[in-house]
């Protein structure tokens, strides 16, 4: 019996849908080692196997494979049997560096991670798969009963502002405007970092009152309590504070269309004319082709039921149709590929 060897194409292509069928793999190492917290540990000074697994208590058969893994991966060095943490994972996941995201890989291994598992019964079912403490009208103000479970979702949400912030900055023109009011806002990290870039402008954040303290927490940290304050509220039932500019972020993609489509018209209503609108989010292309936004759109759908990422032109006409006048969709340099679009309030 003759055999044939694989065409080179073949084998390519074999390994490349091994590749996505054991992703996983690399994710879980990454949840691991900041569940551990080894990049913190690391921080301090480069350790040996035997430091590392005495002090985080672990196993060293698997520890050694599993820190030999993350060299593999650019997340650590290893120099003379000692581990340290190489320059990304030294910036980005050790917790207090400005640009940690350590919250948000936390959050995909206590909840999107467990979701994700069930994603043939959400296809079947058409039902998110996170439970009940995200999903539904009030599963916000559920959610964060739990000070921990809230606080973990605000470092989560601090992942990505932290980037967003510096291009929310300079993509609009704040020249003629001098206030804005984040709805969603959470505990206020796109908020004061947005002040901090454009210091003439006053914030003002609008979420549920259970984030208040966290709120003042972090402006404390921050020191931008006198530039931004918190008011407390549901986006869907009380009167919106007014400003010259909303900013909607990451937010849209969590409800029905006809749940955007009324808090859009909200913030036409709260704003002046002359007013601003801006609405970023991962925003799908119109020829549907990005599989990075694709697969967060089916996240959101996965977290939330309603949920998930819209195009470019439904983001349009979700303005429209409030009344607003697009003037601009710009795409983000950030760590999710946003786009934010940016509309006038006719006066």
């Amino acid at each position: 019996m003759t055999t044939t060897a694989p065409s080179s194409d073949t084998v390519a292509a074999a390994q490349r849908i091994v590749s996505i069928n054991n992703a996983y793999f690399r994710s879980k190492a990454l949840h691991s080692a900041v569940e551990l917290g080894l990049f913190a540990l690391l921080a301090d000074a480069p350790r040996t196997v035997a430091e590392i697994c005495e002090q985080l208590k672990l196993s060293a058969p698997l520890a050694t494979d599993f820190l030999d893994a993350l060299v593999g991966l650019e997340l650590l060095d290893r120099d003379g049997g000692r581990y340290a943490n190489s320059a990304d994972a030294d910036a980005l996941l050790v917790p207090g560096r400005p640009g940690y995201l350590g919250g948000s890989v936390l959050q995909h291994s206590t909840l999107h991670y467990h979701s994700w598992a069930r994603l043939t019964d959400a296809l079947r079912s058409g039902d998110a798969q996170s439970g009940t403490t995200v999903t539904g009208r009030h599963g916000f103000a559920k959610h964060y009963e739990d000070p921990d479970r809230a606080r973990r979702l605000m470092d989560h949400m601090d992942s990505f502002t932290t980037f967003v912030a510096p291009q929310i900055a300079a993509t609009l023109d704040w020249g003629p405007y001098r206030t804005f009011v984040d709805l969603g806002g959470a505990r206020g990290n796109l908020a004061a970092r947005l002040v901090q870039a454009q210091p003439h402008l006053r914030g003002t954040v609008f979420d549920l009152p259970a984030l208040r303290e966290l709120f003042d927490e972090h402006m404390a940290g921050l020191e931008t309590a006198d530039s931004v304050s918190f008011h407390p509220g549901d986006f869907f039932s009380d009167p919106l504070p007014s400003a010259d500019v909303v900013i909607i972020g990451h937010i849209l993609h969590d409800w029905p269309v006809a749940a955007r489509m009324e808090l859009v018209r909200r913030a036409y209503e709260a704003l002046p004319a002359g007013g601003v609108l801006a609405v970023y989010d991962a925003m799908l292309d119109d020829s549907r082709a990005e599989p990075g936004t694709l697969l967060q759109s089916l996240n959101c759908g996965m977290i939330r039921d309603g949920g998930g990422e819209y195009t470019v032109t439904e983001a349009g006409r979700y303005a429209e149709a409030a009344g607003f006048t697009v003037r601009q969709v710009t795409p983000l340099r950030t760590i999710t590929r946003d786009r934010v679009l940016v509309a006038v309030k006719p006066g």
